[in-house]
Parts: structure tokens; C-alpha cells; sequence
């Protein structure tokens, strides 16, 4: 029995490779050695396959069955399950920012058990955690139930034992096994790689691996010799692709009409699927959203590093007491961490789960909402995206292409009384017949007889009775009406209909009517021929013998059409800057016309072929300037969403098929649809129940609303800590007692970060939605270093005026002065929140949520209730004068003022603000 080549990682990928390159070249080596192994088997003759593959056309036993699911395995492919639980909810607390808040809460226990600030701490990291596993758990039990149920047994013959004839029996799918012959028909899914040994109008939709939207034919032999007659099955030559070959169907593809049998020549893990999605498991490539969660968590920490050393150095200088600076240097590197950060993301990114599923739309992974809004290319394929994934009878055509009703009734004829299972095109025809016209045709024509489909002929011919008046005298008159390729169509034909006369068909008219069906097909149309023939002796019986001496009548032309909405919905998109790449395994001509119809400006169109000639360099050039590519594979499709990522694009990926696996996996973000095979849906990160680019343009303007927020915080709370930090660095230089409180601090930032709760549910300026968003950790830096300090300007001025105007100039009046500056900051921490939140003048051009408002107003009363609660006392504030608050009005005010006109000035010099 011949064996399949194993495939071992070590052979398919070398070592001293990054992992994602490695991946991409396991990929691409399972692939194409599975592709060439399977076209060694569609180039033998089938008798051949059956001798290699010990099995003959009755089929195995049930014992050599037995032993062949223990040999090699159940028919199962790889495929990604969802971690347990537990690990996902490990996995939700894996951030640096959460390890940091873990390790100053540490140092704090150790150095004071019932320190409150370990319980903060501890609860911010456990809510953050807790919303993300629980967000991402719920998530991934809705894509679960997305799986469509399929058919899970296929037809198998099997013998009971040697001697035994053959017998057809129901087994599950999991068990078929190589050797195994399958009976196909109608619907049926293919349950592995065959080779077919018998076809009959065998047409599979093969559309999940090679994007094609029409149904290809296959057969168990070439459809013709040299001379024109069938041929005996002696294996193809043809093409090293499976699946162009047209005696292999492969797993994941179905039978659309016609029925065949073939020898099961791979299963699980070695089919051409298989080969696929064995690379498609384990660690996820990092994504944008990743590497920009990374660096800015990093620069926020870097900042850390540096600005505590310094506090506690100056602290322990000036002050003389180390211990105090210690604790007081670890409460500023609290203050200057934004510990809500890993909570306002899980948040916000939860909060646009909830709103991306009210449009119907699952996210499986929090993180791609972010990726969602930062997407600034998408490539997707055209099937049922661009177009309405169905086949329409787009023109009907008479010899010198004009629109001839004659030439659609005859092709309804043909189409409408054929007794044989209708395919695609058969039913556009048809319906684009009305009822009463119907049925004016069953009364003007009978059935005679018919000539079937096959894959030898490439067309099919019904015999009609052109019904007599009743009473007329005279003899039947039968009309044959032939439907089919437009090549073997013409080679019947003698005469052409031009204009209503039957006119010779010359060789110069030949040329003529097949250039006007070449014309047709380089639109991207399917052209199939329309022919009759009146017989001159009605009988009741006919054969393919009778079809000669045709009269050609016209064309009919097919398409997938646009979606009427298409155009429209790129339009959208390209208007929040994101362009858009069709990528599809269907033809040049097709995608061209497709892409054209609904407004892209396609270019050229560069094919699979030409990508496999370029190294990733040249494919980065080439992919940043093509707006199509068609007749791709799997590993071209990654190809090219990598070759985008290198040029620094974040890269969405929408398909639905298997070949679309890798691609949508190697993406910032995949995007798949409910109605995709299920390793589309499991290799994707975000699930549309509907095949609708407008559903996706609403996910865009969410994921830059939320991504947007998560910014607002970030810049907020790091500039703000920022400014705190270098008050407090002033202070500890010049004043001769510890400006606030460790404990006070650790307050402030508790109100702050409450308040913050509510940033999820802001709004963002329409102009910040209109073009894609990325993490800048450089910009986030210069944002803190710029805007920052101003709140130090007005602390000092606040320091200045506690020291001087109410005389806490000592240690005795350090509780008044430390309460001044506790309520100053509280709330020009607060109120920065409106100045930051937006690039227009704040309450003004444009107004926070009532969330955030509400918020606001808590945090300012909280502030300003607090040296004046019965907990003043414990957290050390004692009760301010009168007097201080109209000095707290004007510091406030003439910082909001400053800010305003400093954020202009930052606008201007670096042309963005959040």
C-alpha cells in the first residue's frame, strides 16, 4: 500500500527562524507537499490508485478497516480549542502593568499588613482580571454555538469479508479511511481527499479552498482526446494543483449535482485541508494591539524607574528619616502608575463587546476591537462580500452581443424542462422568467426526450413538441435546443439566427460570435451557448447523434452580481481611511469586473503565479500598490497580509473558506461570518452574523470609540501623575516636611481612578473617527512630558499660597498645608479630564457622557468632603478656611485656561491631540 510521506516539523521548517516565519513555512511545505502527493495520484490511472492503495472498487472489509482507523488515525484535522477555564483565566491577568500593581502591593504588605493600599491594589488587579476572563469566556461560548451542525456519516462500501460482494453503508465520517470507497451524490460533503473511479454530472462546490463562486466539473477521466472522444481513465497530467484536478475532490468542499464513487486517497492530518490547518494551531502572533499595549506599558514603567529613585533619594537627603522615604517613594510610584489602566482597557474593551453584539457582530478576542479601529487596510475576499453569493442570468445575447428575447426563451426552454437535478445556472435562467410566462410555455411546448449533461459533451439538449392549435392539420414539429460551453456548442453549429434569418455560419462570422463570447467572458462573465435544430423526422427517441448541424442563436451570460449596497459600504470605509484589497482564489476576470462594478479602481491584477516569484521585499512593494489579486492560494493570501504588516499597515482580514485559515489567523485582526467552515470561524477573531462590510464599518467606528477612551485615560492619568510627581519633587527639595501624605496620595488616586470608571461610556469627536488610530508610546511620552508639568505650575503656585497667604510654613501646620494640596490636586486632576478628553474647547464645542459628568461631580464633592468628614482625622487632613476656596477657583480656573491655550499651541507643533 503506498503511504503518504510523513510531514515532521524539523523537515518543513528550519530551525534559527522567528516563530511566525517558521509557522508561515510550515504552512507553505504541508501544503505544497500534500498538493504534490495528491497530484501524483490524480496522474495514475484509477486502476493504478486502487492497485497502490491495496483496495479494489468494491471496497475494504470491515477487519482492513479496523486496522487501517488504528494505522493511521481517526479522519480528523487539527484545530483550535478553546483553553480550559483555568487557563484562560491566568491568561487574563498577563500584562506588565498588572505584574507591577503585584509587586508594589507586595512591597506594600511587607512593609505594612493592614496598609489599605494592598487591598486597593489588589482589588484593581482582580476586577481587570475577572472583567477580561469573563468578557472573553462568554465570547468564546457564542462562537461555540455559531458551529453549524453537519452531516457527520457519508456512504462507504464495504464488504463483510473477502469473499463478500460489496454493500453501501452509513459510517461516521471520523472513521473513513484510506482504501475507502465513497458513493457521492447531491449535498453530500466530501469526507476526505478521492480519487473518483466513476463520475456522472459531477459538479462540486469547491469555493471554501479556491474561491471559485461557481461549481467546477469534475469526472473520473480527461474529458476528451485529441481526436474529440472520451477517454479511458489513465490518470491527468495537467496541473500540479489538487485542486484544479479534475479527477481529486478534496475534504471540506461538497457535491453540488451528479453522483460519483472515488478511492479514498488521504485522510485527516495528509488531505490537502489537513495540510492547512495542522499549521494553524498553538501561540497566536503578536498583533497591534499587543505590541502597542507592550510599549507603552514599558515607556510607563521606564518613567517609573527613573522619577522614584529620585523621591526617595531627595526625600532621604532632606529629611533625614530613609524608612519615611521609602514608604513614600513607593506611594509616588503608585501614584505615577496608572493602576486602573489593565481595568479601564478590560473595560472599555468589554463595554465594545457588548455594543459590537447589539450589531450583530461576536468578538472571540477582546484585543481585536483595538485592531478593529487601528485597521487602516482590510483585505477580503469578493464572494458574498462585494457580491450577493448567488448566480444571476446577467444579459441574454444574439449573435452580434444585442439583448435578444428569443435567445432567453429558448434557454429557458432548455433549462425548464430538463428532468435531470438544476444547477446554479439553470435556476438563474429560470428565474428570470416570470410565472405567466411559465406557463404560456407548458402550453405552447411538451417533453419529448432529452440528452443529458455530461462532462464529455459539456452541454445537455431537450427535444420539444411545438404544440398544435387544436384542429390544425399537419405533422409534429420537434425542436432541439442544446445548452452549453460555448466551444463545443459551436463546433455543432452550421448556421447562425441573425436577425430572424437563418444565416450560414463562414468562417469570418465564426470568428465574429466567438469574440463577442471571449468579449463577455473578459468582463467576468460565464458564457454558455444557446443552439436548436428543427428535426425533419419527429420520433420519439433521440441521441447525441442528433446534435449536429445546429443553429447557434445566442448567448447567455452569468455573474455573482454586486451587492446593491457595496459600493456605498467601501465608500464608507475608504472614508474612515481604510483601503480595501481583494484578495480571492476565483479568476482575474471575474474579480476585475466585479471590483470594477462596484467602484474599485482595480489596476492590475496580479495573480498567485507572480507572488511566488518575489521575495518579501519585492511582495511589500508590489502589495501596497495592488488594490486585487486573484487565483491565490492559502499560503499566498498570508503572504500578503505579512507583506502589508511589514509596510506598517494594520491589516484586517475577512473570509470565510478554508483557504482563507492562515490568513485570517496571521491578521491584526480576522474577520469571519457565522455561515464560514468552522476553522475560518476558529481561526478568526471577530464574528459576523451577517456577510456585510456596513456591519463591519459600524465595528470600526466602535473599535476607534474604545480605543480612543482607552487613550483618553491613559494620556489623562499619565500626564496628570506626571505633573504630581514633579510637584512633589519640588516640594521634597524645598519644603522641610513631606508635602502630602502617603496615605493622601494613595486617596487622591483612589477618587481619581473611580471617577475614571466612567471613560468607557464617553463619546468621541466624529473627527476622531475618521481615520485609523495606532499606539504611539513616543507620542504618549511627549503628551506627559509637555502637558504634564503645567499642573505643576499651579501646585507650586498652590504651595506658594498655603506657605505664605495662611502661614503653613511649619511642620505644626503641615496637616493644613497637605490638605490644601490634597483638594487642589484632587480636582485639577479632575477637571483636566474635560480639558484632555477632546481637542475642541471642553463644555463648550463638546460635552462629556452624563457618566462622565456624574463622575466628575462625585469625585470634585468627594475631594472637597473629605478634610471635613469624620475621616479626616485617620487620613491626617484637618478643615481648610473659608478663605482658601475663592484662591482654589482662581488657580483652577487660570489652569483650565493655560491648558486650553497650551493644547493648541501642542496641536499645532505636532498636528494631534489624543
Amino acid at each position: 500500500m503506498t503511504m503518504l510521506t510523513p510531514r515532521t516539523p524539523a523537515r518543513l521548517a528550519p530551525p534559527g527562524r522567528g516563530r511566525r516565519e517558521r509557522k508561515a513555512a510550515e504552512l507553505e511545505s504541508r501544503t505544497r507537499l500534500a498538493g504534490e502527493q495528491l497530484a501524483g495520484f490524480s496522474a495514475r490511472p484509477g486502476a493504478q490508485v486502487l492497485q497502490d492503495l491495496s483496495a479494489t472498487p468494491g471496497g475494504l472489509t470491515h477487519a482492513e478497516a479496523a486496522l487501517r482507523l488504528e494505522r493511521h488515525g481517526a479522519n480528523v484535522v487539527a484545530h483550535e480549542r478553546a483553553p480550559r477555564w483555568w487557563v484562560r483565566l491566568a491568561k487574563a491577568f498577563r500584562n506588565p502593568f498588572i505584574a507591577v500593581l503585584v509587586f508594589l502591593a507586595a512591597v506594600m504588605w511587607w512593609q505594612d499588613p493592614a496598609d489599605p493600599g494592598v487591598v486597593i491594589l489588589s482589588v484593581m488587579v482582580g476586577v481587570s482580571g475577572l472583567l477580561r476572563f469573563w468578557q472573553e469566556f462568554r465570547s468564546g461560548r457564542a462562537a461555540d454555538a455559531l458551529k453549524e451542525l453537519v452531516t457527520t456519516t457519508c456512504a462507504v462500501q464495504r464488504r463483510a469479508g473477502s469473499g463478500a460482494g460489496a454493500a453501501t453503508v452509513e459510517v461516521p465520517m471520523d472513521q473513513v479511511v484510506p482504501g475507502d470507497v465513497v458513493k457521492l451524490a447531491a449535498g453530500d460533503l466530501i469526507p476526505a481527499d478521492l480519487r473518483l473511479i466513476t463520475a456522472k454530472n459531477l459538479m462540486v462546490g469547491q469555493a471554501a479552498l479556491s474561491g471559485e463562486s461557481l461549481p467546477v466539473a469534475k469526472a473520473d477521466a480527461p474529458p476528451r482526446s485529441a481526436g474529440g472522444t472520451p477517454t479511458e481513465d489513465l490518470g491527468q497530467f495537467e496541473t500540479t494543483d489538487p485542486v484544479e484536478a479534475d479527477n481529486l475532490v478534496l475534504m471540506g468542499t461538497s457535491v453540488t449535482s451528479g453522483t460519483a464513487t472515488g478511492v479514498v486517497v488521504a485522510t485527516g492530518a495528509d488531505t490537502y485541508f489537513g495540510s492547512m490547518a495542522g499549521s494553524l494551531v498553538g501561540e497566536r502572533p503578536q498583533t497591534n494591539f499587543d505590541n502597542g499595549v507592550r510599549k507603552v506599558s514599558f515607556l510607563l514603567i521606564r518613567f517609573m524607574l527613573v522619577m522614584v529613585p529620585v523621591v526617595f533619594a531627595i526625600n532621604g537627603l532632606t529629611k533625614g528619616d530613609w524608612d519615611e522615604a521609602f514608604l513614600f517613594g513607593i506611594a509616588v510610584a503608585v501614584g505615577l502608575t496608572p493602576e486602573m489602566l489593565p481595568m479601564v482597557v478590560s473595560a472599555n474593551l468589554a463595554r465594545g463587546a457588548v455594543a459590537m453584539s447589539q450589531r450583530k457582530v461576536v468578538v472571540k478576542r477582546l484585543n481585536a476591537i483595538q485592531n478593529l479601529g487601528a485597521m487602516d487596510v482590510l483585505c477580503t475576499d469578493k464572494t458574498g462580500t462585494l457580491t450577493e453569493d448567488r448566480i444571476v442570468l446577467d444579459r441574454y445575447l444574439d449573435v452580434h452581443g444585442n439583448e435578444d428575447d428569443e435567445v432567453l426563451e429558448y434557454g429557458y426552454l432548455n433549462s425548464h424542462f430538463q428532468t435531470g437535478l438544476r444547477n446554479l445556472m439553470d435556476q438563474a435562467v429560470i428565474n428570470r422568467v416570470d410565472e405567466a410566462e411559465e406557463v404560456v410555455v407548458d402550453a405552447r411546448f411538451s417533453m419529448v426526450d432529452e440528452i443529458p449533461f455530461d462532462f464529455a459533451r459539456r452541454r445537455m439538449s431537450v427535444v420539444l413538441d411545438r404544440n398544435r392549435i387544436v384542429g390544425a392539420p399537419g405533422r409534429p414539429e420537434h425542436v432541439l435546443i442544446t445548452k452549453g460551453a460555448v466551444e463545443e456548442v459551436l463546433d455543432l453549429c452550421t448556421h447562425v439566427r441573425d436577425r430572424g434569418r437563418r444565416v450560414e455560419l463562414t468562417g469570418q462570422l465564426r470568428s465574429h460570435v466567438t469574440r463577442i463570447a471571449e468579449d463577455n467572458n473578459r468582463r467576468g462573465l460565464r458564457v454558455l451557448a444557446v443552439a436548436t435544430r428543427t428535426m425533419s423526422s419527429p420520433r420519439d427517441t433521440y441521441s447525441v447523434a442528433d446534435e449536429e448541424q445546429l443553429t447557434l442563436v445566442g448567448f447567455l451570460a452569468f455573474l455573482d452580481p454586486p451587492k446593491a449596497d457595496a459600493a456605498r459600504a467601501l465608500q464608507g470605509l475608504a472614508d474612515k481611511g481604510i483601503a480595501v484589497k481583494v484578495v480571492t482564489g476565483d479568476n482575474d476576470l471575474v474579480a476585475a469586473r466585479v471590483c470594477a462594478d462596484v467602484g474599485i479602481d482595480v489596476g492590475h491584477v496580479v495573480l498567485g503565479a507572480e507572488i511566488d516569484a518575489l521575495d518579501d521585499a519585492a511582495l511589500r512593494a508590489l502589495a501596497a500598490r495592488t488594490t486585487v489579486f486573484a487565483k491565490v492560494n492559502p499560503v499566498q493570501k498570508a503572504r500578503i497580509v505579512r507583506a502589508l504588516q511589514a509596510g506598517g499597515h494594520t491589516v484586517g482580514f475577512l473570509g470565510d473558506g478554508i483557504n482563507d485559515a492562515a490568513a485570517l489567523r496571521d491578521a491584526d485582526v480576522g474577520i469571519s461570518v457565522d455561515t464560514a467552515v468552522d476553522i475560518a470561524k476558529e481561526s478568526a477573531d471577530i464574528i459576523l452574523l451577517e456577510k456585510d462590510l456596513t456591519v463591519l464599518e459600524q465595528g470600526v467606528i466602535q473599535g476607534r470609540t474604545t480605543f480612543g477612551n482607552t487613550i483618553k485615560y491613559i494620556k489623562m492619568t499619565a500626564s496628570s501623575n506626571f505633573g504630581n510627581v514633579f510637584s512633589v519633587l519640588v516640594a521634597s527639595a524645598f519644603i522641610p516636611f513631606q508635602p502630602m501624605l502617603a496615605i493622601m496620595l494613595l486617596v487622591q488616586n483612589l477618587v481619581y481612578d473611580i471617577a475614571q470608571l466612567a471613560t468607557p461610556w464617553d463619546r468621541m469627536d466624529e473627527e476622531y473617527l475618521r481615520k485609523p488610530r495606532n499606539w504611539d508610546a513616543k507620542g504618549i511620552g511627549r503628551f506627559m512630558v509637555c502637558i504634564g508639568p503645567i499642573s505643576s505650575v499651579f501646585d507650586i503656585a498652590m504651595f506658594v499660597i498655603m506657605w505664605n497667604v495662611f502661614g503653613a510654613d511649619s511642620e505644626a501646620d503641615q496637616a493644613l498645608f497637605q490638605s490644601g494640596w490634597f483638594i487642589e490636586g484632587l480636582l485639577s486632576q479632575t477637571l483636566i479630564v474635560h480639558m484632555i478628553r477632546t481637542r475642541k474647547i471642553p463644555f463648550i464645542q463638546s460635552r462629556a457622557s452624563w457618566p462622565v459628568m456624574v463622575m466628575t461631580v462625585l469625585a470634585v464633592l468627594t475631594g472637597l468632603y473629605l478634610p471635613f468628614s469624620p475621616l479626616a482625622a485617620s487620613l491626617g487632613f484637618v478643615p481648610l478656611p473659608a478663605g482658601y476656596f475663592p484662591w482654589l477657583i482662581g488657580v483652577l480656573l487660570a489652569y483650565c485656561t493655560l491648558t486650553q491655550l497650551l493644547k493648541t499651541l501642542y496641536i499645532r507643533r505636532f498636528g494631534t491631540w489624543l
